[in-house]
């Protein structure tokens, strides 16, 4: 546990955008994974093993969670005022927008769940193509069409902030 907290942590993190409930998330993985120990075949290593757990989770937590009523992209951008985002240097590529967190965080919460996880599995922990198809239970040309219809989303959303006049 020691050794692979701080990434589960992270992944939780990255995907619930709460940190007392990735905590909370990131404690209850463990002890899926502990309960389930048996059920490990070492086909993959134990870190892509609880990845998946981890992933399996969260996704479970934001599923339930997307029966609360939600603001409208258009409410949230009137609710946090458009001169925060004028005021903000983020230029025209998704790298360099990770300079402001939060646009990077409001842009990622607008996505479906599977684009954030597939996201933060990539862009964040770092995970090659191979490990996310283990993560995902996927092969690799899944992996790499999951991660571009991601990639063009989040493009939208970022689209969407533009012609809005907010970027």
């Amino acid at each position: 546990m020691r050794r692979h907290h701080p990434k589960i942590f992270c992944l939780c993190l990255s995907l619930l955008k709460d940190r007392a409930l990735a905590d909370d998330a990131a404690q209850e993985v463990f002890l899926k994974a502990y309960h389930s120990l048996e059920r490990f075949r070492e086909d993959s290593s134990f870190l892509t093993w609880i990845h998946r757990i981890a992933a399996n989770h969260c996704l479970d937590l934001i599923r339930s969670k997307a029966r609360a009523k939600e603001d409208s992209l258009d409410g949230m951008l009137e609710s946090s005022g458009k001169d925060f985002f004028k005021e903000s240097a983020i230029s025209q590529t998704i790298e360099s927008s990770l300079i402001n967190s939060d646009l990077v965080e409001k842009i990622m919460m607008r996505l479906p769940a599977e684009y954030r996880l597939i996201l933060v599995l990539r862009e964040v922990q770092g995970l090659s193509y191979q490990e996310i198809s283990q993560v995902l239970e996927c092969s690799l040309d899944s992996v790499k069409a999951r991660l571009y219809r991601a990639r063009l989303a989040c493009e939208e959303v970022i689209q969407h902030f533009k012609s809005a006049g907010c970027v």
